[in-house]
C-alpha cells in the first residue's frame, strides 16, 4: 500500500500534483478515476469571446483545464487577446478555435509556467472543422470562430460560437450540454441529472441511456383471450410516464395465421397500473379502433382494472352503449384488420 498525504494535517508539505489531484473533488467526474471535469461555470459571463474587426478578445475570468494524471489546475486571467484573425480563404470557409492553456513545464517540457488564452487558426475545407490542440497541451476550449470564404474575415463576416465552450459544475450539479461531444457522453451513475439544451429537456442517466420525463419508449404488447393464435400479426407500441401518469398506446394488426374467438381482448401493460384502496372500485379507461380491413372503423373501450398488468379491449355495443368482446359483436378478424388502443393510468 502507497501511502499518501491528506488535507490539513500538520506538518506536512505538499507538492503541486498532489493539491491538483485533491482539487480534483472541486468539480464534477469524468470517466478517468480521479479526474475532474475541467471548463468554465455555466452561466459565468467570464471569458467571454468577441470580436473588434478581426482583433480576438477574450474577457477576464476564471476556469478549470485538466490533464490525466495531473488534476486540475485552477486558473484566473485578465482580459487578454489572443491575436488578430488570419486573413479568410477565397473559396472556403475556416474555424478557427479559441482555448485557455495552460503552461506547465513538467508535463509539457515548455519551459514555461503560466497560462493564457490561445488563438488556433483551422485549416479551410469545403467541409470545415475546428482544429485540435497539441498532445501535450492542457487546455480549455472557450469559444470557435467561424470565417467564410471573404477577404479579411472581419466580423461582418466571422462569427463567434460557444457551442464547444466547455463548463463545469460542482458534483452533483446539473451540467448543461450543448456541443454534439458532450451529447453523446454516457452518465456516470443511475440518476445523474443534465441539461440537454438541444432539446430543452432536463435528462436523468437511467443506467443505460439519458432520457427525459415525457420520453416515449417503445414496447411490445403480449395479446391473449380472444386473440387465439397470433400467427404473423405484428404486435407494437408506445408509452410515456410523467410521474406515477403511464399513457400507452399500443395496436396489433392482423398477419396470416391469426385468429379471434368471442372471449375478451387482452393486452399487456409496460407496467402494472396502482393497486390498493387509493384505487378499489376505479378502472381507468381510454378510447380504441377496430378496423376490419372494409368496413369504417369501429370504437373499441380499453379498460384497466386496479392492480392489473394488462387491459381488457371490449366493444361497445350500440344499441344500449353495453361492452362485449370484439368478437362477441362480431367484429371479423382478417386481411387488412387492424386494432388500436390509447390509455392514461396511474402506475404501481
Amino acid at each position: 500500500m502507497v501511502a499518501t498525504d491528506p488535507l490539513w494535517l500538520p506538518g506536512l508539505s505538499y507538492d503541486e500534483t498532489e493539491l491538483r489531484k485533491m482539487d480534483s473533488q472541486l468539480s464534477m467526474a469524468t470517466s478517468t478515476a480521479g479526474m475532474g471535469r475541467g471548463g468554465v461555470r455555466p452561466g459565468d459571463p467570464g471569458l467571454t469571446v468577441s470580436l473588434a474587426g478581426t482583433t480576438v478578445n477574450v474577457s477576464l475570468g476564471v476556469g478549470i483545464a485538466t490533464r490525466s494524471g495531473q488534476g486540475s489546475y485552477r486558473f484566473q486571467l485578465a482580459a487578454t487577446s489572443p491575436g488578430t484573425l488570419t486573413a479568410a480563404h477565397a473559396t472556403l470557409t475556416r474555424i478557427d478555435l479559441v482555448y485557455v492553456r495552460v503552461w506547465d513545464n513538467a508535463v509539457d517540457s515548455s519551459g514555461l509556467f503560466k497560462a493564457d488564452t490561445v488563438y488556433l487558426a483551422g485549416t479551410p475545407s469545403g467541409s470545415p472543422v475546428a482544429p485540435t490542440p497539441g498532445a501535450t497541451e492542457i487546455y480549455t476550449v472557450l469559444a470557435t470562430i467561424t470565417v467564410p470564404s471573404v477577404a479579411g474575415g472581419g466580423t461582418g463576416a466571422a462569427t463567434v460560437s460557444t457551442t464547444a465552450r466547455q463548463v463545469t459544475v460542482a458534483p452533483g450539479g446539473i451540467l448543461p450540454v450543448t456541443s454534439a461531444t458532450d451529447i453523446a457522453l454516457a452518465g456516470l451513475y443511475t440518476g445523474q441529472a443534465r441539461y440537454n439544451t438541444v432539446r430543452g429537456v432536463l435528462e436523468f442517466w437511467t443506467g443505460s441511456a439519458w432520457a427525459a420525463q415525457g420520453d416515449w419508449a417503445a414496447y411490445t404488447p403480449t395479446w391473449a383471450g380472444g386473440i387465439t393464435a397470433m400467427g404473423s400479426s405484428v404486435s407494437k407500441g408506445r408509452w410515456t410516464r410523467l410521474g406515477n401518469m403511464i399513457t400507452v398506446i399500443g395496436g396489433l394488426k392482423w398477419g396470416s395465421g391469426s385468429t379471434m374467438s368471442s372471449s375478451n381482448i387482452t393486452a399487456t401493460l409496460p407496467t402494472a397500473a396502482l393497486s390498493g384502496s387509493p384505487t378499489t372500485d376505479l378502472v381507468w379507461q381510454g378510447t380504441g379502433l377496430y378496423f376490419d380491413g372494409t368496413n369504417p372503423f369501429k370504437p373499441l373501450a380499453p379498460v384497466i382494472s386496479s392492480g392489473g398488468s394488462t387491459l381488457t379491449l371490449y366493444a361497445v355495443r350500440q344499441s344500449d352503449l353495453g361492452y362485449q368482446s370484439p368478437g362477441g359483436l362480431s367484429y371479423t378478424w382478417g386481411s387488412g384488420a387492424n386494432q388500436t388502443f390509447q390509455v392514461a393510468y396511474e402506475a404501481a
